[in-house]
């Protein structure tokens, strides 16, 4: 990973993704995959896992190394991890890349399709 790529994690994100791995039994080590629709409409959600799943290192940061697949990771420059937590539960959200749609849930995007 050098050090111009940039991928963050939010503080709270970073927590969320330690106690996963940790129950997961890869203590600090998580991936992120980003997962196309079925309706081939160009949008992608988040799909985190326990361990390394033969990706590259995005993002390390309070004890967390994350992974992604090596033909995504130019998707994931300049975006943002974050993690919401409340009552009802919590989630992950992460930031939309420049030139694509946001989705409702903040799970996820739309690139566009040409």
């Amino acid at each position: 990973m050098s050090k111009a790529f940039s991928f963050n994690i939010s503080s709270a994100a970073a927590a969320e993704l330690i106690r996963q791995s940790a129950l997961s039994q890869t203590p600090g080590l998580m991936h992120i995959d980003l997962l196309a629709d079925s309706s081939n409409e160009g949008w992608m959600h988040i799909q985190l896992s326990a361990g390394k799943n033969n990706g590259v290192p995005i993002a390390r940061t309070d004890g967390i190394t994350l992974f992604a697949p090596s033909n995504q990771i130019n998707i994931f420059k300049g975006l943002k991890l974050h993690y919401y937590g409340d009552l009802s539960g919590g989630g992950f959200l992460i930031s939309t890349p420049a030139g694509a749609k946001g989705c409702s849930c903040g799970a996820g995007f739309q690139m566009k399709v040409n």
